[in-house]
């Protein structure tokens, strides 16, 4: 079963932006299919891969921060390929 996985990562101090940096490219390198923009990263894959991916990785960037916010949410497809039809 494919998904598709909006993420918005928000560390809630000072220092944020690198952590935010770290996190994206701990992503890239995943092999996954990743696109970002200003406002969130997509990740896409198969459940059991991108839940692997999303678990290591959101662990560890909760562990080197002392708060931090992120909102997910999960489709049951992949919309790697969506364009928009306007």
């Amino acid at each position: 079963m494919d998904i598709s996985v909006e993420l918005t990562f928000s560390p809630l101090q000072d220092d944020f932006e690198q952590h935010i940096i770290d996190f994206i490219k701990k992503l890239r390198a995943s092999g996954l299919t990743i696109l970002e923009n200003p406002l969130s990263t997509q990740v896409f894959g198969s459940y059991d891969e991108v839940m692997k991916v999303l678990n290591t990785e959101i662990k560890t960037a909760f562990e080197l921060m002392d708060r931090g916010l992120l909102f997910m949410k999960i489709v049951k497809s992949d919309r790697s390929d969506y364009e928009p039809h306007f």
